[in-house]
């Protein structure tokens, strides 16, 4: 077993270097480490916990590294990282109290700089290639920290994360709908009546038709369903928000189907 809690040290420097040199190395170490603390998937079952959903141990280790760099470097994007910004990324990414220092050392060494995220985000991209709602997820979580000041979302915040999003794969209308799912208004975007806003937030135009709105409806409910992301491999950290964004999705379609008289 102590052979085995090694190994995550080790992988993990090597998969930090190869992201950003040694920059990379000593996060990658940390992130090993955090690796090798946490519990086995039998461990998990003795205690009656439900196991990680991701596929592999690369999976895992991308996803920690991933979310934990891309938060401390958008916090840092508009020149301060606040406070409150590191609380609500303990609080989307789920940091649990035991971990909290050494994601510290990993937070406090990215946010250094706003630079050098995008080897990380293309990395969690091609990991994640045949999992765009986990890439979304993430999005959302990023959202949230950076709208956790009371300056809500900044102009270099916004340009951060729509890079970030062109890196995922997101095109600009995606990048849009994310953040309206998110419940997030983007910065110079005039506030959206709740029926235009409900628009967006199901990725329709307004000239979409009443068969058009249901089956759109129905498609996003199979495909965002918190159920339906856990099968699909969607970390537990992530289920509390993929929950609200599921409530905004029905919210927007209950304002629709009272606006247009949507039976």
């Amino acid at each position: 077993m102590a052979k085995q809690r090694v190994v995550g040290k080790i992988v993990g420097a090597v998969l930090g270097f190869a992201f950003a040199g040694p920059t990379g190395l000593f996060i990658g170490f940390i992130i090993g480490h955090l690796h090798d603390l946490r519990p086995t998937t039998e461990e998990r079952l003795q205690r009656n916990e439900q196991p990680r959903m991701f596929a592999d141990g690369l999976q895992q280790s991308t996803f920690t590294i991933g979310v934990i760099v891309l938060g401390a470097k958008m916090a840092k994007a508009d020149g301060r990282v606040t406070r409150q910004e590191i609380e609500a990324f303990k609080r989307v990414f789920h940091i649990p109290e035991s971990e909290v220092a050494r994601v510290g050392e990993v937070f406090d060494q990215a946010r250094q700089s706003a630079g050098g995220y995008e080897p990380y985000a293309a990395r969690l991209a091609q990991v994640f290639r045949h999992n765009p709602a986990i890439l979304e997820e993430v999005m959302t979580g990023l959202f949230l920290v950076a709208v956790a000041d009371s300056v809500g979302l900044s102009r270099a915040e916004a340009s951060f994360l729509s890079r970030v999003a062109v890196i995922f794969g997101f095109s600009e209308a995606d990048f849009i709908r994310i953040a309206a799912r998110s419940g997030v208004p983007l910065p110079d975007q005039p506030q959206a009546a709740p029926k235009n806003d409900a628009y967006t937030v199901l990725g329709l135009q307004e000239s979409a038709t009443a068969a058009d709105i249901k089956r759109t409806y129905r498609a996003l409910i199979r495909k965002h369903h918190p159920d339906t992301l856990v099968a699909q491999g969607l970390p537990p950290e992530l289920i509390a928000q993929a929950t609200e964004k599921m409530k905004r999705i029905n919210a927007a379609y209950d304002t629709l189907c009272k606006a247009r008289g949507i039976k």
